[in-house]
């Protein structure tokens, strides 16, 4: 298998940077705004399992799509759309939580399943196989298959929101994309939205894993590159990124710890807004799914709250360009949802 450390390890690309949204809004906006707050009559509609046929690659991507129902209005509009893509040993399942609140808040959410990096690898293993079977699954060859999921997914979202009689027909705004992912799926979210790699030797050295479509990206507990520059690695991002760690975010996979996941943020361009939340004490099942068990029983409840209310206030100031949105991001509302000890940073494009 080709080691992941190759296809982390990152160079430059050019690319201009998405115009920062404006965050002048009238007071009385920024007061009322609630990124939580979901309106009557709007829900998440049930989900809507689907399979992407990638011909060219001959691989199945399952995805499953949440629509969003504002029973107000009376009528379907097309809607932003976000991605996500699920850890290591997960699947279309995951993230859950999030694409409900984000689905009632207006926005087609796709969960991706990719395989080779999903469940199967743990429940199709003996059980004391497990954990070696996540860490073969852990590969630079499943990085690049997952890389390759999110522009085929994209694609086949275009013809389906053309085709007349299809459930997604005319309810996708592809315009406005949102790629958001949680540990191995931060790391595809990193390399389609802007982190940038040369691959291995000559014949890969062209390669580039950016989707021009993506227009912001959301990252749970993200990774630095495994060798090479960071400042090369993230110079060249020139979207919006949102990066969500913990103080026991690491992982016992990989050799990722809390203080390598914080040597991303430092390292993206002045020329995008950028933003990140180191959680207290939150580990890196924090931003997954609630389960019962004893690690629930660890879990503060305010750290989903928190992740909501900010991932929603994100993608509406940059997807739906919402200048009430963006104020309450980037100012002093943001931080009411936070504890004391949680770690908040804002940089504006341009306002070092």
């Amino acid at each position: 298998m080709i080691a992941l450390a190759f296809f982390l390890s990152l160079t430059p690309q050019d690319g201009a940077a998405t115009p920062p949204v404006p965050d002048a809004a009238p007071q009385a906006a920024v007061e009322t705004y609630d990124p939580l707050a979901v309106a009557e009559g709007a829900a998440a509609g049930e989900p809507i399992d689907l399979d992407v046929q990638d011909a060219d690659r001959d691989r199945v991507i399952p995805i499953r799509v949440r629509l969003p129902v504002m029973a107000w209005t009376g009528v379907a509009k097309p809607a932003p759309v976000l991605l996500f893509s699920h850890g290591l040993g997960g699947s279309r399942a995951g993230g859950t939580y999030l694409a409900e609140h984000w689905a009632a808040r207006g926005y087609v959410c796709v969960n991706l399943q990719h395989p080779g990096s999903d469940e199967a690898v743990w429940k199709e293993a003996r059980p004391l196989a497990r954990m070696a079977a996540m860490k073969q699954a852990a590969s630079g060859e499943n990085y690049f298959l997952r890389v390759q999921d999110v522009p085929a997914v994209l694609d086949r979202l275009e013809r389906w929101n053309a085709e007349e009689g299809h459930p997604l027909f005319g309810r996708l705004d592809l315009s406005r994309v949102g790629m958001s992912g949680h540990s191995f799926g931060a790391q595809t979210t990193q390399a389609v939205s802007g982190q940038t790699a040369p691959g291995i030797g000559r014949r890969l050295a062209a390669l580039k894993f950016t989707d021009e479509r993506i227009d912001a990206a959301a990252i749970f507990s993200p990774s630095p590159p495994s060798r090479g520059a960071p400042e090369q690695a993230f110079g060249s991002v020139a979207v919006p990124w949102l990066l969500m760690t913990g103080t026991k975010d690491d992982s016992p996979i990989g050799q990722q710890t809390p203080e390598s996941r914080l040597n991303v943020f430092p390292h993206l361009p002045d020329a995008i807004d950028r933003y990140q939340l180191v959680l207290k004490d939150a580990e890196h099942s924090a931003f997954a799914d609630a389960r019962p068990g004893a690690g629930a029983r660890r879990r503060n409840p305010n750290h989903h709250r928190a992740i909501l209310a900010l991932t929603t206030a994100f993608w509406d100031a940059n997807l739906k360009r919402d200048p009430a949105a963006a104020a309450w991001l980037n100012g002093e509302e943001a931080e009411r949802v936070l504890e004391a000890d949680d770690d908040w940073q804002v940089r504006r494009a341009g306002r070092e």
